[in-house]
């Protein structure tokens, strides 16, 4: 196998997950939480995020294709869900849920915990990675050994993605409570953006794809 193939794999999901982007967006989801909580959130979301690219990796397509769903559908879904958590982040629903005294920001954790969605899914291992791990794993004649290398070099990427977010802390002291405040109002704008932009990613290849 190439180098520069490699290469181009690192560089495409290095791209595609944004490892440093997410960093804001994990201190906006996870404002008000302990440093251990937030190492918790995070470790469990790159564990998510692992756990379903080797799935995609390994089966590609044929894990939509067996229930019945396209990756167009699956875009427009996460862009959905997506475009509600950025409400939350907009009108500081989530603040005002963690306010209060350590235990009850502790049990707060246990029922709006975003280590799965949005972080794990779609934020980390979003339609585009999951795309990409097809399209890297699943290519024509790609040999085993290849393919494992595909997903050590998305292994390696979910790891610089659990550093930065683990750095979060530093960058939220850095911008004080009212940057944190400007950042998440911004992030919760960005965020609905973006979600309304998988919706139509998803609608357009839909649509391109009739006959």
């Amino acid at each position: 196998m190439e180098p520069a193939s490699l290469i181009t794999a690192f560089v495409t999901l290095f791209v595609v997950i944004d490892p440093v982007a997410l960093v804001p967006l994990f201190i906006a989801l996870t404002r008000g939480l302990p440093d251990a909580a937030r190492r918790r959130i995070a470790l469990r979301a790159c564990l998510v995020a692992v756990g379903l690219l080797t799935l995609f990796g390994l089966l590609g397509d044929k894990v939509l294709t067996f229930i019945g769903i396209s990756m167009p559908a699956f875009r427009i879904a996460g862009g959905i869900l997506l475009f509600l958590t950025a409400l939350d982040m907009l009108f500081d629903r989530r603040t005002r849920r963690r306010q209060g005294q350590a235990k009850e920001a502790e049990d707060d954790v246990l029922h709006d915990d975003p280590s799965v969605f949005p972080l794990g899914v779609p934020l980390i291992a979003g339609p585009g990675a999951m795309a990409t791990m097809v399209l890297l794993a699943g290519a024509p004649g790609v040999t085993w050994p290849e393919i494992l290398a595909f997903h050590a070099i998305m292994f390696v990427v979910v790891a610089l993605t659990f550093v930065c977010l683990l750095a979060a802390g530093l960058t939220e002291r850095a911008l004080g409570p009212v940057g944190i405040n400007v950042v998440t109002r911004l992030l919760g704008m960005l965020l609905a953006a973006l979600s309304v932009q998988f919706v139509l990613d998803g609608l357009r290849t839909y649509l391109s794809a009739l006959p």
